[in-house]
């Protein structure tokens, strides 16, 4: 397992890295144990996680868990110096944690101390805000993303500059490390920068955008900052939700996958959508892959700072992604993903 520096922290990370939302609703705690014990014995050193997970489905009664079973793995086998931990803060509208308030100074307080009483540790080596208050276009807005209708520059700003002072001060509480974003864009990243340099905060380490074969939005603006800002994309659902793996092929709903609790996959779900994964199957099928390793392969061959999250709900999946480390995918493969891919650009 390859280590890759984070953004420009000095902190080495395996190149793929352990996602944790499925603990607790679709996976127990023993086989959230399992799992990290596994992508350890692998070379993976970094766990990402949530205070609103698990999902499928988030709700008031489970939120947290999923950084519960993290904390128990760690009293268990005392590793908490084995492992480079990121957890993240809800963001506005989420009404099972904090009844959907913004991120704000008082809320991020509350909801460090919340994360490490749930991780049992002293310390969170990345800290990341979900999404911004402003809205965005993740999470399929992109179709209707209207920037017009967010608020002032001057309140957005002034929001950004107190989060990041009381980031700073957190980091030298000892609390937190350093400072990630998610579901964020080129605008607000290059602000957070901006403000951090004037001598506000912490800067951004990284972010975690939803990145993979059938979703590319990173490619252009994302992409550009990402090399010569030095920020990491921690690139989650490199699957696309499972439909890459081929177990949805043929409109099978397999028992105790996402879709079997999700019907929609979270807007994604869509008959192009099936028929574009399955071309993607395809052609790993051919070059001799299983199509899950390729898909996460593909993802760290990419020409810009990337650490693809990888999830699983069993051992024999979580097998399937570790597989792609240090893996270098053939030119003429490439080429017929890229045809793939200009073809099919946008299936949802």
């Amino acid at each position: 397992m390859r280590k890759v520096e984070l953004g420009r922290t000095g902190v080495m990370v395996s190149e793929i890295c352990l996602g944790s939302m499925t603990w607790g609703t679709q996976n127990t705690e023993a086989e959230g144990h399992a799992q990290i014990d596994c992508a350890l014995d692998r070379g993976v050193n970094f766990i990402d996680t949530a205070e609103v997970y698990p999902v499928n489905p988030i709700s008031a009664e489970t939120v947290g868990r999923t950084e519960e079973i993290i904390g128990t793995w760690f009293a268990k086998t005392g590793r908490r110096k084995d492992v480079v931990l990121a957890s993240k803060i809800a963001g506005n509208g989420m009404k099972a944690v904090r009844d959907g308030g913004p991120i704000t100074p008082a809320s991020i307080r509350v909801a460090v101390e919340g994360s490490l009483k749930r991780l049992q540790t002293e310390h969170i080596d990345l800290y990341q805000f979900h999404w911004p208050n402003r809205g965005g276009y993740h999470f399929r807005q992109n179709w209707k993303f209207d920037p017009s209708k967010q608020p002032g520059k001057a309140e957005i700003e002034d929001n950004m500059i107190a989060c990041l002072e009381t980031l700073a001060s957190l980091r030298g509480e000892g609390k937190i490390g350093h400072f990630g974003l998610s579901n964020d864009s080129a605008w607000g990243t290059m602000e957070f920068i901006r403000l951090a340099e004037a001598g506000h905060g912490p800067r951004v380490a990284t972010i975690q955008n939803e990145y993979s074969l059938m979703y590319r939005l990173y490619d252009t603006d994302l992409a550009e900052l990402g090399v010569h800002e030095g920020v990491t994309l921690l690139a989650y659902s490199p699957l696309a939700v499972g439909m890459l793996s081929g177990k949805y092929s043929g409109g099978a709903v397999p028992e105790g996958s996402r879709r079997s609790i999700v019907r929609d996959l979270g807007g994604r779900s869509n008959p192009r959508a099936f028929e574009v994964a399955d071309l993607y199957v395809g052609l790993a099928r051919d070059a001799g892959l299983d199509p899950v390793t390729m898909a996460v392969a593909w993802t760290l061959g990419r020409p810009f700072p990337i650490v693809p999250i990888i999830g699983a709900t069993s051992l024999a999946q979580l097998e399937k992604s570790l597989d792609a480390a240090g893996m270098a995918l053939d030119k003429t493969l490439l080429a017929e993903i890229d045809r793939v891919h200009h073809a099919h650009p946008m299936p949802f």
